[in-house]
């Protein structure tokens, strides 16, 4: 498996997502088997992309903490479920399986819906969990956030856009894209805009820089060298303004699509990472 990984660090897009979903594919259709979500679609704006999935585990009297997934997909593409397949569904379950409320969300998708759609999305997500969590079980003061790719991106941005959310404990931002490298291709320019101006003022780099919120980083091993170069910026950014480097992991073994869609396998070593960070911001 190392070897599939390793060839395809370089490829981005349908074909090497396709690939790497059928590595997983057998054990995350088990798992999907053993967890139902709670709610599907439930409305979290005006929006049509405006909906989300909940997972909730076996319960107790006790509030859950909450988990919301952010999907990845170049800012143009990606959905919290599919019929064909368990993926992006996968972290919902994984997060009800160890005692959080697990948030599946949609977002609006470029090019329809430019900077900042993706951001304040996450924004309305965590104002709706703030009101009607409780209703299924969440503790709306507590909140991590996980993004993965352009969903990194898009927790990012709402850190950025929101200096200070108190209910938002941490936020794990997976291989993201944080304004740290120059714009690159069609899909930064169909979210960003084409202005080079535009994406420095736009890009969430200072936000997250300055941000208090506690921050978990990961990137994987066969990332593509500039989602690497992003990773190593931050660390040495966020070293800079605070004194001390953020929580970070790299996924050995794994590349870009992997690391995320691995999550809840046998291979539990970013889920380990992940739980402890949440946990601990939840206390």
């Amino acid at each position: 498996m190392r070897e599939t990984l390793a060839a395809q660090s370089e490829r981005l897009g349908p074909e090497a997502i396709a690939q790497v979903h059928r590595l997983y594919l057998p054990e995350q259709q088990r798992l999907a088997a053993e967890l139902v979500p709670s709610a599907l679609d439930v409305p979290y704006g005006p929006h049509p992309r405006h909906r989300l999935d909940l997972y909730s585990g076996s319960g107790g009297h006790a509030l859950a903490p909450i988990l919301v997934w952010v999907h990845g997909g170049g800012f143009m593409r990606g959905d919290k479920r599919s019929t064909e397949h368990p993926f992006e569904a996968h972290a919902g379950r994984f997060a009800a399986r160890h005692n959080f409320l697990g948030v599946v969300m949609n977002y609006r998708l470029a090019p329809q819906d430019g900077w900042p759609a993706g951001g304040e999305d996450v924004g309305h997500v965590v104002d709706w969990l703030r009101d009607n969590a409780a209703s299924h079980g969440g503790d709306p003061d507590r909140i991590v956030l996980v993004g993965t790719s352009a969903g990194a991106t898009h927790v990012a941005t709402h850190l950025h856009l929101r200096s200070q959310t108190p209910s938002v404990r941490g936020a794990v931002l997976l291989s993201g894209l944080y304004g740290l490298t120059p714009s690159d291709g069609e899909r930064d320019a169909a979210y960003y805009g084409r202005d080079p101006q535009e994406y420095v003022r736009r890009v969430p780099a200072l936000g997250i820089v300055q941000t208090s919120t506690p921050l978990l980083l990961c990137c994987a091993e066969f990332d593509p060298p500039r989602f690497q170069t992003e990773f190593l910026g931050l660390m040495q950014r966020r070293l800079d303004h605070h004194g001390r480097a953020p929580r970070a992991w790299i996924a050995s073994g794994h590349n870009h699509y992997s690391l995320a869609y691995h999550l809840g396998t046998q291979d539990h070593r970013l889920a380990d990472e992940i739980l402890d960070f949440a946990r601990s911001c939840c206390v």
